[in-house]
């Protein structure tokens, strides 16, 4: 997904849940901070997104233009519906939000994950493809390894979780 793309499905997805503010969660977050992020970051043609006022209407986007609609079979990309327990975030998160609001947006503004918080969200979930994603993150200079464990640190965790998480950031900054 590129930047371009990325606003078009905050424009859309604002007029289908009549919100002016739509909250980026999952890997496309990146194109917030990063609008020219390399392009290994960009694999993915899905924004995780849901309204801010009202999370639950994020369930009208995924109906109208999510996996499988019209818009995905027209555009190539679509929008996943989320809610705001959809990612594990560092207590603060929401004072970093990065914000995408532009005559691209039609007047809708997308608020972006900041780098950090996104990488330990991704470190959280663990799944092979955000493996991938942190590794690159790392590997492109975009996180630095002081600031994730700080965010680590503010991470309400179940127990456990906390020092396999650690270890997957040790693993993208070798010494």
């Amino acid at each position: 997904m590129t930047r371009s793309e990325l606003e078009h499905v905050l424009r859309a997805a604002g007029a289908i849940a009549d919100d002016d503010e739509i909250v980026v969660v999952g890997s496309q977050s990146i194109l917030g901070q990063f609008p020219d992020a390399p392009a290994a970051l960009l694999a993915s043609m899905e924004a995780d997104v849901y309204p801010r006022s009202d999370p639950q209407r994020s369930e009208l986007i995924d109906g109208a233009i999510g996996e499988g609609s019209l818009f995905h079979e027209r555009f190539g990309y679509y929008a996943q519906g989320v809610d705001d327990r959809t990612a594990t975030l560092p207590h603060g998160w929401q004072d970093r939000l990065v914000r995408v609001k532009n005559v691209n947006t039609g007047g809708v503004a997308g608020l972006c994950l900041e780098v950090h918080d996104l990488a330990i969200s991704k470190y959280v979930a663990g799944r092979p493809k955000d493996v991938e994603f942190t590794r690159l993150l790392a590997q492109h200079g975009l996180t630095h390894r002081g600031t994730l464990l700080e965010r680590l640190r503010a991470t309400t965790l179940p127990a456990g979780l906390g020092p396999i998480v650690a270890a997957r950031i040790a693993r993208d900054f070798p010494a």
